[in-house]
């Protein structure tokens, strides 16, 4: 294929990419890649290099690449119908159905969907609605909204506050004052070595009802928590922690929103995560797993007890000041239609947990024994591996090594596509939820060989 390399020059002088070095790409010191194809878990660039995505895009891609069926559903309704708004009471076949579809996977005890496009924007809705719904109630000042250091979720001005990550508040002037932080669940790191998992979930309960009882229940709205870390690690919770955590929720009043982002739509082996963990959210966000990001579309799924309170708002208020001008979009409510009945179709929520289970134990086998290989871990299709200085005393390596990056850019010489975790020497891999175990030893043979490349 003949290349166009204006490409190169014309991305370097125009193009604002995100969570990029801008000077070094700027000064064409870093490479870029130009995507051009993609089919099943692997992608090929203009180059003609194909790789095997073991991170599905940004965990999104979970039908996998080249679906022609979500294509055609996108096409046909773009010549049907490319836009029409979903205010006042306005409707498409396609969003209406997605509706129901979404409704028909969710815990029984929620009630509505509204669509929005990324993560980001709604878990801004979430906000917005909670701190609505306490209006309504007569509680102006509970309005807190409490995360876990390192969890992720979005990069606004509210979203990029829950965000528990340093880089994502670095000089933007971030958390705003409403954003409070807790404990994240994260056992490997545990303050306390001797801890078991039940003592670490204990810590984790007794740090929020401190922070509960400093800031006052009165003041605090809501608890944001992906049900299984994601960008903050890849962390599955310790045993017991959504039921413990579920429960000191209950006792002062505060909503439950489940940040499924990334677990929705069956990363972790089960159509969501709060499936999975046993959690009653009042709110679950979700976008990736949606339409596999063939086009963009999120939601935010309202349960029954908020959505009573906002239908009582509107009849005190009028309707309810809140939309985006792309919510429940034709093209990605065909997309999401679509997307849906392939998970469905080829059984991938099944494939996730049965593949997954095999790349974890896989990775354990193949790396598991090498002295800077202090943890690895996964539900479903998350997985991770993390290194450390010495294992036995979990010193962790210095930043400065960049070992985590290392290791990626190994993996990638390899032909796997894995990422780099920030806040640790974490490699994290999400691949689509079509992978094969075949496909697994792929990647776990650039994994043992990448980390015999850069740890000897």
């Amino acid at each position: 294929m003949l290349k166009n390399d204006r490409l190169d020059q014309w991305d370097r002088e125009n193009f604002f990419h995100p969570s990029t070095h801008l000077a070094q790409h700027a000064r064409g010191e870093s490479p870029n890649r130009i995507v051009t194809g993609g089919s099943g878990v692997f992608i090929e660039d203009r180059d003609g290099t194909k790789l095997l995505d073991a991170f599905a895009g940004l965990y999104c891609v979970n039908v996998g690449y080249g679906r022609r069926e979500i294509a055609e559903a996108i096409a046909a309704q773009a010549k049907e119908l490319a836009y029409y708004h979903a205010y006042v009471g306005h409707g498409t076949e396609a969003s209406i159905t997605l509706a129901k579809m979404v409704m028909e996977r969710a815990p029984a005890h929620m009630s509505k969907v509204y669509f929005g496009l990324g993560g980001s924007d709604a878990n801004e809705t979430n906000v917005k609605l909670v701190w609505y719904y306490n209006n309504i109630l007569g509680r102006p000042e509970k309005k807190k909204i409490i995360s876990r250091w390192r969890g992720y979720h979005g990069s606004g001005l509210m979203t990029g506050s829950l965000t528990g990550l340093e880089l994502f508040h670095k000089k933007f002037d971030l958390p705003l004052p409403q954003v409070i932080h807790t404990e994240a669940p994260y056992y490997f790191r545990r303050p306390d070595l001797a801890m078991n998992e039940a003592d670490f979930t204990a810590h984790c309960v007794s740090e929020l009802e401190a922070l509960i009882a400093r800031e006052g229940a009165d003041t605090i709205a809501a608890f944001i928590g992906e049900p299984a870390l994601g960008t903050g690690g890849l962390v599955p919770p310790p045993e017991g922690y959504w039921s413990a955590i579920q429960k000191v929720l209950d006792k002062h009043d505060i909503l439950l929103i489940a940040d499924e982002v990334v677990t929705g739509f069956g990363r972790l082996g089960t159509m969501f995560g709060s499936d999975h963990y046993g959690m009653k959210p009042d709110i679950i966000t979700i976008a990736k797993g949606l339409t596999s990001a063939y086009a963009p579309l999120s939601g935010s799924i309202i349960g029954d007890k908020v959505w009573k309170v906002l239908e009582q708002g509107t009849d005190e208020l009028g309707p309810i000041g809140h939309g985006w001008t792309y919510s429940a979009h034709p093209i990605g409510a065909a997309a999401g239609v679509a997307n849906l009945k392939l998970i469905d179709d080829l059984g991938l929520v099944a494939n996730a947990g049965s593949t997954g289970a095999y790349l974890k134990k896989a990775l354990k086998d193949a790396v598991g024994g090498h002295a800077n290989v202090g943890d690895i871990r996964g539900e479903g299709l998350l997985c991770a591996v993390e290194f450390v200085e010495d294992k036995d005393s979990r010193t962790f390596l210095d930043p400065a090594k960049k070992t985590g990056p290392a290791v990626a850019a190994a993996l990638l010489k390899r032909g796997v596509i894995a990422r780099a975790m920030p806040q640790g020497d974490i490699i994290g891999f999400a691949p689509p939820l079509c992978i094969t175990p075949a496909e697994c030893d792929v990647v776990v043979e650039a994994m043992a060989d990448a980390v015999k490349d850069v740890l000897g």
